[in-house]
């Protein structure tokens, strides 16, 4: 050994395959994980479950079971996706920013596509969705601050909102048609009640980051 490194493109002129050609190649290939998959799966899921619910009037029990098939696979691969990206590290800025418009886009067709064929009154779209919108920019309101992690509420809310769209996508009569409307009154109460939850923790995150920086501001100041 000379003691001297040997280049890292050898002498073809080629790049090495840990030089930034490499990395970028291992950039673009770690998208193409399972959950970031699933992700995908979910958002080409949405158009094809609007098209499914609508056909023929969006009245025939044949369609709208096969739309209830669309929507129960979307909303299956929406738990497996998040689970999978935080246990097996594949987090990435793609699954970051697409998981959360796949689960809002797939409810909202739903909930938008029932209140237009009136099965859902409009005002029950009008608040879950609200609820979704506010809560979204109320994220970026405190995102320098810190993250409010999913609490129990939230997640019983999102199951008790799928459960419900789901129901009302099938052609449900009998005991079964009066139940969706109980679950459907659940995911409500549960939306409005864990959305004033997320808005206290965010109010209370704001507020100790921004003590948090002026204790921050205090301390670096020389003393008079």
């Amino acid at each position: 050994m000379t003691g001297v490194p040997a280049p890292a493109s050898g002498g073809t002129g080629r790049r090495a395959p840990g030089g930034k050609l490499g990395a970028a190649a291992v950039s673009q290939a770690s998208l193409w994980n399972v959950a970031n998959i699933l992700t995908m799966l979910r958002l080409v899921l949405v158009p094809a479950f609007v098209v499914l619910l609508l056909q023929d009037g969006g009245y025939d029990p044949a369609w709208r079971a096969w739309a209830w098939a669309a929507f129960a696979v979307a909303m299956i691969t929406d738990i497996f996706d998040g689970h999978l990206a935080r246990t097996y590290n594949l987090v990435t800025d793609f699954g970051k920013i697409a998981d959360p418009i796949a689960d809002k886009a797939i409810m909202a067709a739903g909930l938008v596509c029932l209140s237009a064929l009136g099965d859902l009154p409009w005002w029950v779209t009008g608040v879950i969705l609200s609820r979704e919108l506010g809560i979204t920019l109320l994220r970026f309101w405190v995102i320098r601050h810190g993250v409010i992690p999913a609490s129990r509420g939230g997640k019983m809310k999102t199951l008790a909102q799928g459960t419900a769209v789901g129901m009302y996508v099938l052609a449900l009569t009998g005991p079964l048609a009066t139940l969706r409307w109980w679950v459907m009154a659940l995911a409500v109460v549960l939306t409005v009640a864990t959305g004033l939850d997320y808005v206290r923790q965010a109010v209370a995150l704001r507020r100790r980051g921004l003590a948090a920086e002026r204790a921050a501001r205090a301390a670096s100041e020389p003393p008079r």
